[in-house]
């Protein structure tokens, strides 16, 4: 009974995973090749929030189906979590990764000192990374400039935000756990696996995010709140995205 529990819920994960960012971790890949082995990394471009169309409205709705499309795998992750809540008095997924509203003010104060510790290391990593032509030129923002640019942006960072921290942090050391793994391999893991999809950018932000998931994970394992990650990352993605969208200069993102 116990193994095909475990079976069903190692299925479980590879569906959400093949569904979401284990599926952008194998084209992170085959892109990281491309670019390799066409051009030097130090001339890659990695263009983030790319417009989809010339016709304005037409792009804004792509941009939105885009975010919403991509929010569906963390409902599904909540879906499952609530198919093995063990009693209707059983902590639902929301409680269980930390996923809500219980104590805003400080899970802000935290994402806040989190995006600090993380954000600041990260520009100097995306310059060594560049110098020494382990890292793609990171351009934030493709979008032209329009009445919506930078609402959509901000809506893009809180979708990766959310996905990332709910999925790779939450839902995996929750799992993990479930197969009897030890906390610090499931940290590595996840850790890994963030850094895998970002490898498109180049070695540097794939050594970047696997540090970044190792604090993120810690942090997690210690106060079984993936919100504050969220806040965290979603404050990190969108001074990259509209200071970029704003100021026109390449930031490094975490």
């Amino acid at each position: 009974m116990l193994l095909a529990s475990t079976r069903r819920l190692r299925a479980e994960v590879l569906i959400v995973l093949g569904l979401s960012l284990g599926q952008s971790a194998v084209y992170s890949v085959v892109q990281l090749l491309d670019k390799m082995t066409s051009a030097p990394l130090s001339q890659a471009t990695s263009t983030l929030n790319r417009s989809q169309s010339t016709r304005e409205y037409f792009d804004l709705t792509y941009q939105l189906l885009d975010i919403a499309f991509a929010l569906v795998p963390v409902v599904l992750v909540f879906y499952f979590l609530s198919m093995h809540r063990q009693t209707a008095e059983s902590p639902s997924g929301f409680t269980r990764l930390g996923f809500n509203f219980a104590r805003p003010g400080r899970d802000a104060l935290q994402g806040l000192g989190l995006a600090a510790l993380i954000g600041i290391p990260s520009l100097g990593l995306y310059a060594a990374g560049r110098a020494l032509g382990i890292t793609t030129a990171i351009i934030p923002s493709g979008l032209d400039s329009y009445w919506w640019t930078v609402p959509v942006l901000v809506l893009s960072a809180m979708r990766h935000a959310v996905v990332e921290e709910v999925i790779v942090v939450g839902y995996l050391l929750d799992r993990f756990g479930k197969f009897g793994w030890s906390t610090p391999l499931a940290i590595v893991l996840s850790a890994l696996l963030r850094g895998s999809y970002h490898l498109y950018q180049g070695f540097g932000p794939f050594i970047g995010n696997a540090v970044m998931g190792l604090v993120f994970g810690w942090i997690y394992t210690k106060t079984k709140r993936v919100m504050p990650l969220v806040v965290a990352h979603a404050i990190l993605d969108i001074v990259a995205f509209v200071g970029f969208s704003v100021f026109g200069k390449a930031i490094g993102l975490g």
